[in-house]
């Protein structure tokens, strides 16, 4: 990908300060700072769309603020938490910057992913920040008390990839679109008498009309 795709960060509107006034300015910095990151990753790799990358604050720094509010909101007690298929820093380095009490693993197999990941968690001085470098069917067994995921597979998918991982009374927290309702209502009925689905929470981004959600399926049995 040419250097001229991405766009610069001179030239970026970054609004977050205005949207997230709550926020303190030194968390909002740090995820100046994985912009500048991800900014630098996309000259060689494309983590995300460039047509998404021109609007990231809004599409995808505000998407992961909201998201965790809703899933800390959901569950204060949450003290580690992994971000499966980290990708780009979508949400596992956001939820990092913001809370930094909690301790983020992020999971990812793809070797350029893991680079960029590993050069933000410098870059922006994060230090509860865990990466891995392995796949979800690879985790130890009950390792996951609670996870999160966005963008990678459908809600099916990931708790029958998660099945041996995640602990009885563990949470799997999903980062979908409005179309949310399809994929729980595709749940096999095989992986029900195991999971317990349900919405968290709806939302809007603070650009566009498209509502996202926050879906949980806790492991019962």
């Amino acid at each position: 990908m040419p250097d001229s795709a991405a766009p610069q960060v001179s030239q970026f509107n970054w609004r977050l300060e205005t949207w997230f006034k709550e926020i303190p300015k030194e968390q909002i910095a740090l995820l100046k700072v994985h912009f500048e990151e991800l900014n630098k990753s996309m000259k060689t790799s494309t983590l995300v769309t460039v047509k998404s990358l021109a609007m990231a604050d809004g599409l995808h720094y505000a998407d992961c603020i909201l998201a965790f509010a809703a899933v800390f909101s959901d569950n204060s007690n949450i003290d580690v938490i992994y971000d499966l298929g980290s990708g780009a820093g979508f949400p596992g380095l956001v939820g990092a910057a913001i809370y930094p009490k909690v301790k983020f693993i992020l999971v990812e197999t793809d070797k350029r992913s893991i680079e960029h990941l590993t050069q933000c968690v410098s870059s922006m001085g994060l230090k509860n920040v865990e990466i891995l470098n392995q796949s979800f069917d690879s985790l130890p067994a009950n390792s996951i008390k609670y996870g999160i995921t966005r963008g990678v597979t459908t809600i099916s998918k990931m708790i029958l990839a998660t099945r041996k991982s995640v602990s009885v009374g563990g949470v799997l927290y999903h980062m979908k679109a409005e179309n949310w309702g399809m994929e729980v209502a595709d749940i096999p009925t095989q992986l029900c008498s195991v999971w317990s689905p349900g919405l968290v929470k709806e939302y809007r981004l603070p650009i566009g009309e498209v509502r996202f959600a926050i879906v949980k399926t806790d492991k019962i049995s």
